[in-house]
């Protein structure tokens, strides 16, 4: 199993860094990661390049175009300058969430225009997000595939960084699009607020009304420092831990007809835990399998085995063919002497995953499931 690397403490010294704060003492990932600065006051240092963004309060899209931003080589270095006063903006090398103007000939990265209507599909016809684009997904588009083919370590071309700028876009980038141009998620009524999504948190770092004193410069660090975690813990996820699921899903998915001669059957080896169902919906497609899978078998951190269906798609609660009505709910003994299987342990009141103790007894459990459907 591959080591997750200790993201958030990565982004905490790389972010004070980068903010020229006085440097402590750091482990050898983090000399190997980023460069010592200075600890002297920007004023003080020759300016190489400028990063320019509105001030007064602050949102999570400016914050996250900053952080990535800073993380390109040519602007590592690079002094954010938090103002709207157009003559200063125009000094700066890039600027972004300010200044009504998007043109990327000229670095200029604002989406409050009346005749923005950028998305994802406009500016990238191969990719499908239709949401408006705030000042994150504008930084996301254009510099986006060379920021993670230099943290993943690979060519921008490589499919693999293909893979994971498009699950970075949809899982995390897309959000802080939608939130900041004030885009809802459904057009019903919805029944409760979600106050504690990452542009939440960001906001609520900006100053309250009735607070004085406060140095927003300060708040807007903080706020850089708890999105670029956020971020690289997300991109170093995909990394790390989803795309060696998906080597595991797809070979499970080719060994299908092994575990059972239907096909509807999948069995994943390695220990339960395993990112499996975004992978079997788009491999099910690239491998064109037919018929579509029912099941994945996996053992538990105890040992034993699980059954799960799987479900219509990707979020949903349907699944495609749920476990037999007479032993959901049903435990134990009880389940073993109603299914006839030995060392039964559960079947979920909602007929989505059930478990056994031992392998050849899941499996027949997932048998008689399928063959429900031509009874």
């Amino acid at each position: 199993m591959v080591r997750k690397l200790p993201v958030f403490e990565f982004a905490r010294v790389f972010t004070r860094e980068i903010f020229g704060i006085k440097r402590q003492s750091l482990k050898p990932w983090d000399v190997s990661a980023c460069r010592h600065m200075s600890g002297e006051p920007a004023s003080k240092r020759p300016c190489m390049m400028k990063i320019g963004t509105h001030n007064g309060t602050f949102h999570c899209d400016e914050v996250l175009a900053c952080f990535m931003l800073k993380q390109l080589p040519k602007y590592k270095d690079a002094e954010i300058v938090r103002t709207r006063d157009a003559a200063v903006l125009d000094t700066c090398d890039i600027v972004v969430d300010v200044g009504g103007v998007f043109d990327t000939a000229k670095n200029r990265f604002d989406h409050h225009q009346r005749t923005f209507s950028e998305s994802m599909t406009t500016l990238r016809p191969d990719k499908a997000w239709e949401t408006k684009l705030s000042s994150a997904g504008l930084v996301y588009v254009h510099f986006g595939a060379e920021l993670l083919a230099q943290i993943l370590a690979l060519p921008r071309d490589d499919p693999v960084t293909n893979i994971v700028y498009d699950k970075v876009y949809e899982n995390f980038v897309e959000e802080i699009d939608a939130t900041d141009n004030g885009i809802n998620q459904t057009d019903g009524v919805q029944k409760y607020r979600i106050t504690t999504t990452l542009s939440s948190r960001v906001g609520n770092l900006n100053p309250q009304w009735n607070q004085t004193g406060v140095d927003i410069d300060a708040q807007f660090r903080k706020a850089m420092e708890m999105v670029g975690a956020e971020f690289m813990d997300r991109v170093l996820y995909y990394k790390q831990s989803w795309l060696p699921a998906r080597d595991l899903v797809q070979t499970a998915i080719k060994q299908r007809k092994e575990v059972d001669e239907s096909g509807e059957i999948i069995c994943i080896k390695e220990e339960g835990g395993v990112p499996w169902k975004d992978h079997l919906f788009s491999l099910e497609a690239e491998l064109g399998v037919s018929p579509p899978i029912k099941y994945i078998l996996y053992t538990d951190q105890n040992g034993a085995w699980r059954i799960q269906c799987v479900p219509v798609r990707v979020g949903s609660f349907e699944n495609r063919l749920s476990i037999l009505e007479e032993w959901r709910g049903v435990r134990d003994e009880e389940l073993t002497k109603k299914s006839g299987i030995p060392g039964c342990i559960f079947v979920h009141a909602g007929g989505f995953i059930g478990g056994n103790k031992t392998y050849d007894g899941v499996l027949e459990m997932a048998r008689r499931c399928v063959k429900q459907t031509s009874s």
